[in-house]
């Protein structure tokens, strides 16, 4: 039987880590990116009002910020 060298061998077992590093990587991507497709995070009125947003103000510009009369 022909004897396998060490050169070989560690050869095989980087390429076997290399590889198992990018599936970790592709999995990872793939759980953020359905976590991320599992919907927009929409914000509360009690999370509006945590922020000092009044939640009934309707009246109030788009942009956040009084108007100057």
């Amino acid at each position: 039987m022909a004897r396998k060298s060490r050169t070989g061998v560690l050869k095989r077992q980087r390429e076997m880590k290399k590889a198992e590093k990018a599936a970790m990587k592709r999995e990872k991507r793939d759980t953020r990116s359905e976590q991320e497709a599992g919907g927009a995070q929409v914000a509360t009125p009690e999370d509006l009002a945590g922020y000092g947003f009044a939640a009934g103000d309707e009246d109030a510009p788009a942009g956040g910020r009084p108007r100057a009369n």
